[in-house]
């Protein structure tokens, strides 16, 4: 039997107990029937945010962006599309920080776009600027080597 993986639904924020080797089989959720990996970022709120930092077993890379900034709009793109190439290894999530400003607030955020990644709730790295599809898929392989180093 192979080791259970716990994922935290993007539609209901229900904990779905997956087993590993079956991460990449397009799993459903227990309870709303969504699938536990769509290609497309999660949107984070308050409501949920708590839910998807401490309950993921996958690291996730948080895009911390505002409506208004240019920057934000343009890696928009590209953060979509990373989402699609890197799961079901790490979720991609984006908190607006305009509408969550006490969570911004929270983790220092002073300039945006803002990439974050997290392990179990704990800051892994952090990246400042706009970057292309191909520039988050090498900090993020270039993390988690580092961190398997370690």
């Amino acid at each position: 039997m192979s080791n259970l993986v716990h994922i935290v639904c993007p539609e209901c924020s229900a904990i779905n107990r997956i087993p590993a080797d079956r991460l990449s089989d397009d799993p459903q959720c227990g309870k709303c029937h969504q699938v536990v990996f769509s290609a497309h970022p999660v949107d984070l709120t308050a409501r949920n945010f708590q839910q998807h930092m401490q309950r993921n077993d996958i690291p996730v890379l948080i895009d911390f962006w505002a409506p208004w900034c240019g920057p934000c709009k343009t890696m928009a793109p590209a953060f979509i599309q990373a989402a699609g190439q890197l799961e079901p290894a790490v979720r991609l999530a984006k908190l607006n920080t305009e509408a969550e400003q006490s969570i911004a607030g929270r983790f220092g955020i002073r300039s945006i776009p803002t990439l974050v990644l997290f392990q179990n709730g704990k800051e892994l790295a952090r990246q400042a600027g706009a970057m292309s599809t191909q520039a988050i898929a090498i900090i993020l392989k270039a993390v988690w080597v580092k961190r398997q180093r370690l």
